[in-house]
């Protein structure tokens, strides 16, 4: 069975993209407020800390750093890497729906402190885009929610394209360097 991560601050249509996905058989691991979402709206969903038996630490700071879920994304479509993933008890993750904390929207707002600037860096779901995008031969990264049709409609078919794989590969790499340009500037400043 096909396995998803959904890591998101903004939720704008992830409970009709996830209720799609687990129309069609996925098995979907979310993060504490995703899954808190999804369960609200009665879909299946394993929180991240119970796959990886690893709780969320340091405030929530740290939840989806861990060897089961980036083996996971990390993991080459070859029998050994499979094995091996299987050996310790996890699988594939096969399709990353993950966009970051508002880092633009949080320094724009008047009199904002430094310690709310530096807890608006997210650093999970950069790693998630990285790790997906790097990967997107075996794995489909979604970034923007504007992509969930389109991802949707793809998944529903029952293939994925290599181009469309790729193509959002690239949005996820161009979406992280923005939003470290956009971190270092204000950094270089405050």
């Amino acid at each position: 069975m096909p396995k998803a991560i959904l890591s998101v601050h903004d939720k704008t249509g992830i409970v009709g993209f996830a209720r799609g996905l687990a129309d069609i058989g996925w098995d979907l691991l979310a993060s504490g407020g995703t899954a808190k979402l999804l369960r609200e709206n009665n879909i299946p969903v394993t929180e991240v800390a119970e796959y990886t038996k690893s709780p969320e630490i340091l405030g929530g700071r740290v939840k989806t750093l861990h060897p089961a879920i980036h083996g996971g994304l990390l993991a080459r479509p070859t029998e050994a890497d499979h094995r091996q993933l299987l050996s310790l008890g996890w699988d594939y993750i096969d399709l990353v729906v993950v966009n970051l904390y508002p880092f633009e929207q949080t320094i724009a707002k008047p009199n904002v402190t430094y310690v709310e600037v530096i807890e608006n860096i997210d650093i999970g779901g950069v790693t998630l885009i990285r790790a997906a995008a790097k990967n997107h031969e075996r794995v489909t990264l979604v970034c923007d929610p504007a992509d969930y049709p389109e991802v949707q409609a793809a998944l529903h078919s029952g293939r994925v394209s290599a181009e469309l794989r790729k193509r959002l590969a690239v949005k996820g790499f161009q979406s992280t360097a923005h939003y470290d340009g956009v971190i270092s500037g204000y950094l270089s400043v405050h």
